[in-house]
């Protein structure tokens, strides 16, 4: 059964503030379009264009950490709920009209801890913190698209 895609999120430059979204394209050359991370750059790896994390992951680390805190401010770039996503590299993703191949775990970084104290060690077991995809083909997202495992 396809799970959705509830949020979508973006950073023009590093360190900079999340932009929520209802639609964005992805793109081969670019990941999330505007996003600083998605962008293909001379002599650099493209496992990294988009960022993944599933909700029922973000709820388990929220849970453990004992507050609330807005998905965004992990600085993924998309959320999704009612998929399990697969861990392993090179199993794919269709997102509306995109396919992304998982290219590892998303791991989570100091940055964490100064969004919530103990944020980061919430976000480490069973990688709950994401995973990291390149993308196969571009195409439009929105806001309730359809998630599938493809394969």
């Amino acid at each position: 059964m396809p799970g959705r895609l509830i949020g979508i999120a973006r950073k023009d430059h590093p360190h900079g503030p999340m932009e929520l979204l209802d639609r964005v394209a992805i793109g081969l050359d670019t990941g999330v379009q505007g996003d600083h991370r998605g962008a293909i750059r001379p002599g650099k790896s493209n496992r990294r264009q988009v960022t993944i994390l599933m909700a029922e992951d973000w709820t388990a680390a929220i849970a453990d950490l004992g507050r609330p805190v807005s998905w965004e401010q992990r600085r993924a770039n998309l959320l999704v709920e009612g998929v399990v996503l697969p861990r392993e590299e090179g199993a794919r993703l269709r997102i509306g009209g995109a396919t992304v191949e998982i290219t590892g775990e998303c791991d989570p970084c100091r940055r964490m801890d100064a969004v919530a104290d103990g944020l980061q060690l919430a976000l480490r077991p069973d990688w709950r913190g994401g995973r990291i995809a390149r993308v196969i083909e571009g195409g439009a997202i929105a806001l309730g698209d359809e998630v599938e495992v493809e394969g």
